[in-house]
């Protein structure tokens, strides 16, 4: 069925829906006082640290970071598309799902999702008639098996077969354009952006083909083409191979990013199934999250030669703010003209297997690379080293596993690991978690100081806790206040005064995928510690006092500051006067 579905009726339905019901009815729940827990089935785990929220009608996994609503949980678990999630529900509580005709994205996506599919499947039976395609593959060690597993077809040499096939109508055209499969001419004409290629389907996490990566079977350049950025792929958050990988391992131990869809291919034809591609780009921290929340071990295998270095030191960078205890990242270096593919098919999957287990931990990925860049012989080459290490290590979240680092990097340096710390400085603060020590003095002052983003947090906190405290809060309040996450916490304000009945797993549905709210389950899942008088409204009233305040503070600080440095207009002075 066709159409947009209201956002009302999915409100009220996250809303009337028993998540307890819905999850507990595919995994073992288990009361634990207002909340129920369990294992998570997510990723393995001895100890149960998945909660599921009856009242606030969320889950959130302590150990993974799993969250969301009954929707959500329907889509990760069952691999639902979001609007089967939907489906799913309304069925279980017996009402019918209504749509509104006069808003066409949703029918939009739904039309370009199954042009792919189609173009999908041209491709596979073209490369059955193209006998050059088929020795190709062969020559590359893949077996019929592994190519109908993977999708792999052939785009014929030919500018406009897909445009021919596809295209006939103007608005087919630009349902091609749209998906990125044709390129518009300045004469307003069309092409074929994919010819005389082999060709491997871009798959998102529910299967749905995205995208397309297509190798060139001659001498043509680029060797390696994706399909480009559009409604529907985003090349910095999918990964090659992730859903395959997830539909042949029920239990995912380790994940292996590779540089190539053929690697990916070539590793699986070998039996090695938790390989995965990026595509054209760096390794993102989109790309990370995805990686970890599926598994706690993490290899990065590139080339050995210059390039391979670089793309493995790009990957170590986006992966600092990820590191923590319990977690490993490893990078592997194949001997020089040597790919994952080629190593495998060369050597085979044992000697594969062994190169990954004996990858180099990335505490010393990281203290060897810069101790290459700097004379270790030196005391000036020693004290270059802690230099270029302090930014990287600041990255990474206070715990066990800085604090070994630390310990690694004042042994090279020969310093004290107390004195070295102390030289490095405090972790950065991502806004997502505070050190134990701005922690433990946050609660020596009993109320955290106005206009640090933990103000911004606890705000947010208490509004996912207690959405109808927002109702009456004087949103103008932060009309001047720049510090991080302020836009995030207006936009909430303006949801729950504008929908004064959303509940909590309502405004996470809401955000479910926008970068800014990506961590509401975190801040959604704690509690909000009250004395018996807790009054939520008067909480938040006060946080948006406190963030006022501090953004009048700054004005004030850069008045002054300019004031020194040059002279003021009369407006300017008398809105210092006035803040004063």
């Amino acid at each position: 069925m066709a159409g947009l579905i209201p956002q009302d009726f999915i409100n009220d339905l996250i809303a009337r829906a028993d998540v307890v019901e819905v999850i507990g009815k595919r995994i073992q729940l288990k009361k634990a006082g207002r909340e129920f827990k369990a294992c998570c089935p997510f990723h393995d785990e001895k100890t149960p640290s998945f909660t599921v929220s009856p009242g606030k009608g969320f889950y959130h996994c302590f150990g993974c970071g799993a969250h969301g609503t009954a929707i959500g949980f329907l889509m990760e678990y069952e691999h639902m598309s979001f609007v089967e999630a939907i489906e799913s529900l309304a069925g279980l509580m017996g009402v019918d799902v209504p749509r509104d005709e006069s808003d066409r994205p949703a029918r939009r996506y739904d039309e370009l999702f199954s042009l792919l599919s189609s173009i999908e499947q041209h491709w596979q039976n073209g490369l059955r008639d193209h006998s050059e395609a088929v020795d190709y593959l062969k020559k590359r060690g893949i077996d019929g098996a592994t190519a109908k597993r993977f999708g792999i077809g052939y785009a014929p040499d030919s500018w406009s077969d897909v445009l021919d096939k596809f295209g006939k109508t103007p608005e087919a055209a630009e349902r091609l354009l749209a998906t990125g499969l044709v390129i518009r001419k300045d004469n307003g004409k069309h092409y074929d952006r994919f010819r005389d290629r082999i060709m491997f389907p871009i798959r998102d996490a529910r299967g749905r083909t995205i995208g397309f990566g297509g190798r060139a079977l001659g001498d043509g350049e680029p060797k390696y083409l994706n399909s480009p950025e559009t409604v529907l792929f985003h090349k910095g958050r999918e990964l090659y191979g992730l859903y395959e990988a997830r539909q042949a391992l029920r239990q995912i131990d380790r994940l292996a990013v590779v540089e190539g869809y053929m690697d990916v291919v070539g590793l699986a034809r070998h039996g090695i199934d938790f390989s995965v591609a990026t595509l054209g780009t760096a390794t993102t921290p989109d790309h990370l999250n995805s990686l970890f929340r599926l598994t706690d071990s993490v290899i990065f295998s590139f080339d050995g030669d210059r390039a391979g270095r670089a793309a493995a030191w790009r990957a170590l960078e986006n992966a600092l703010p990820q590191v923590r205890e319990g977690r490993q990242i490893r990078f592997v270096f194949l001997p020089e003209g040597h790919d994952p593919d080629s190593f495998v098919n060369a050597l085979g999957s044992d000697a594969f297997l062994k190169a990954l287990d004996n990858g180099v931990a990335l505490s010393d990925f990281l203290i060897g690379e810069l101790a290459g860049q700097v004379d270790m012989t030196t005391v000036d080459g020693k004290a270059r080293l802690a230099e270029l290490a302090k930014p990287l290590v600041r990255k990474i979240p206070q715990g066990v596993y800085r604090e070994l680092l630390v310990d690694s990097l004042a042994d090279t340096v020969g310093l004290p690991a107390t004195r070295l710390e102390k030289m490095l400085g405090q972790p950065a603060d991502t806004g997502n978690q505070y050190s134990g020590q701005t922690r433990r003095s946050a609660r020596r002052r009993g109320t955290l100081k106005a206009g640090r983003p933990s103000v911004v947090r606890r705000a947010i906190t208490l509004l996912l806790n207690h959405p109808m405290a927002g109702d009456k809060l004087d949103i103008e309040k932060l009309a001047d206040v720049s510090r991080p996450g302020v836009d995030l916490l207006r936009d909430l304000i303006e949801t729950v005064q504008k929908e004064p009945n959303i509940t909590t797993a309502g405004l996470l549905e809401r955000w479910r995928h926008d970068d800014k709210g990506r961590h509401l389950g975190k801040l959604a899942a704690n509690e909000v510690p009250h004395e018996e008088d807790f009054d939520p409204a008067a909480e938040l009233e006060a946080c948006l006092d406190q963030l006022a305040l501090a953004g009048r503070r700054e004005r004030i600080d850069f008045l002054i500051e300019k004031q020194r440095l040059s002279s003021l207009s009369d407006d300017e002075k008398s809105e210092l006067r006035q803040l004063h």
